[in-house]
């Protein structure tokens, strides 16, 4: 965050010329270090930034006069955020989840954009240090160049790290900026937030824009590719980096994040099938909501259990199945009103990697496209088998597109297709399976990119992810520093802006401004709380 404070200086000239100091006298600057704050200061960047300043300070200042309404308007927005905040505090407006979750969002949506925990990877705490040394990079580099095209030299830059927080300063002599119009040095102060969301905009812009930039080199928005399944997940063994997941329960997806929403959707309605579906006691559910036409000439021969059994009468790498007949639950073999059973019902166990080969037969697959040819009457010589799902498991079906078949490896090189050739990749590489049990912490144990490369190059795949995510934390870290920095609060850019537009404000109509010592003095105000000589910093 930025703050404002002084140094005192001591045997220095209190003379306020010349602005550049002598390059032939150099002033020495010596570094802090200690065991909770160091920093390391650089003066090689003065007389350039001055240079560039000078140079171009018409067109500076007007791009930071906009920078100064920007500023002060995102000032009256936060200031109305805490006064709605503390409200709703007190109990005396109603709190709107809506909006706090936008908010939380838009601030914080780095964290995890689905909101399944809070905590932070060794990848993401990387992309969050680098993104934050970025965007104090561009809040300070908007200090220093609205300061030079003032004609306010900088004393120096200073990169320091408290405790564990990296930031950034840049240090002016506090006299020659007391001497600047009010309004000139509203400019200074405004310049970080103002460069911060300048930032933030052109980081969405770029994330909106890079479908189309990388389109010669990257399918997008067709289907997630696998990035990682680490050996921690329950996926693990089942998918590989490099393949393309293409639907889950017969829902196409195109992204990750429909990724993360369809598990979502299915642990809801798993959670509703608790109260709706016919539950076998001490067993499971039976929900119909997915079905298999299975062959009678599967079924024969293969174990039977009665369903008031424990669960793991089956082997381990069999699954329970039943009858259903209509789609509707109420006319399942053997079950009473009640949902339990009248003492004759029995189940199967097979296999489910078997069984998902088969056509669908539930109304809920009629929703989805039945090109694998699903069908939702099975022919005579079938029969419509549901699975009886655990209270605490959900049954869901994954396909995916195997990027290490020959099938597909065949195809790797060739960056465009027409879609009869895609037609017969799907056929070479699709494969299913079945997971059974959470499915959000399922869901979240893989990393995923909308991005699929036209070529096969070592490394390809990463590419997009890493600008992607890149571009998501500088957004989301530059749009939280600007916010910040307009707090009217105490060591941040919000008091000084305030203070010196309430002043600025109140002395319309002035024509003299007051002598030196009481340069922003108000009435009812007194002085600046930084007074006498010193330095001005910027920092965070």
């Amino acid at each position: 965050m930025e703050a404002r404070r002084t140094r005192n200086t001591r045997g220095r000239n209190n003379s306020l010329l010349p602005l550049r100091r002598s390059s032939s006298t150099p002033r020495r600057l010596s570094n802090t270090i200690s065991c909770w704050y160091c920093d390391y200061k650089i003066s090689a960047f003065n007389e350039p930034m001055l240079r560039f300043g000078r140079r171009f300070n018409t067109a500076l200042r007007i791009w930071f006069s906009i920078g100064v309404g920007f500023s002060l308007t995102a000032l009256v927005v936060v200031i109305l955020f805490l006064v709605w905040e503390l409200a709703t505090a007190l109990r005396l407006l109603p709190g709107n989840p809506v909006f706090e979750h936008f908010s939380g969002a838009l601030l914080f949506g780095f964290f995890n954009p689905s909101g399944y925990g809070l905590s932070l990877s060794l990848a993401d705490a990387a992309y969050l240090l680098f993104s934050t040394i970025i965007s104090v990079s561009v809040h300070e580099f908007g200090h220093a160049v609205a300061a030079a095209s003032e004609g306010l030299q900088m004393e120096y830059i200073a990169m320091f790290l408290a405790v564990l927080f990296p930031g950034a300063l840049v240090a002016f002599n506090y006299e020659l900026l007391q001497l600047l119009p009010r309004l000139n040095a509203l400019r200074i102060y405004c310049a970080g937030i103002w460069h911060n969301a300048v930032f933030c905009a052109v980081c969405g812009m770029a994330l909106f824009l890079l479908p189309f930039l990388l389109f010669p080199f990257y399918i997008y928005g067709e289907s997630p590719m696998v990035l990682d399944a680490p050996s921690t997940s329950p996926l693990f063994g089942y998918l590989s980096p490099g393949d393309v997941i293409v639907s889950i329960d017969g829902k196409h997806i195109h992204n990750a994040q429909e990724w993360m929403e369809m598990a979502a959707l299915i642990d809801k309605q798993r959670f509703q099938s608790l109260n709706n579906s016919k539950y076998v006691k001490d067993f499971g559910i039976v929900d119909g909501r997915t079905g298999y036409c299975v062959p009678n000439s599967m079924i024969k021969g293969k174990q039977r259990l009665h369903l008031t059994d424990n669960p793991s009468a089956c082997p381990n790498d069999l699954t329970a199945f039943v009858s259903i007949h209509g789609f509707d639950l109420s006319t399942l073999d053997d079950f009473s009103e009640d949902g339990h059973l009248n003492g004759s019902q029995t189940g199967l166990c097979l296999n489910a990697r078997d069984i998902v080969k088969c056509n669908k037969c539930s109304a809920e697959w009629a929703t989805t496209s039945n090109s694998d040819g699903s069908n939702f009457t099975c022919p005579q010589e079938d029969t419509c088998l549901s699975p009886v799902q655990l209270p605490d498991s959900a049954w869901v079906e994954i396909t995916y597109l195997s990027s290490q078949s020959p099938g597909c490896l065949k195809y790797g090189q060739n960056p465009y297709l027409d879609s009869n050739t895609l037609d017969f990749i799907r056929q070479d590489c699709s494969g299913s399976f079945v997971f059974i049990g959470d499915v959000v912490s399922m869901a979240h144990s893989i990393q995923l990119t909308a991005y699929q490369p036209r070529w096969a190059f070592p490394l390809d795949a990463y590419i997009p992810n890493v600008v992607e995510r890149s571009l998501t934390y500088m957004f989301h870290v530059s749009l939280t520093l600007a916010l910040l920095n307009s707090l009217p609060v105490y060591f941040l850019d919000g008091e000084s802006i305030l203070e010196i537009a309430l002043c600025l404000f109140t002395s319309i109509g002035q024509r003299k401004r007051e002598k030196d010592s009481e340069a922003y003095s108000c009435p009812g105000m007194g002085p600046w709380p930084v007074t006498g000589t010193g330095i001005i910093q910027l920092e965070l």
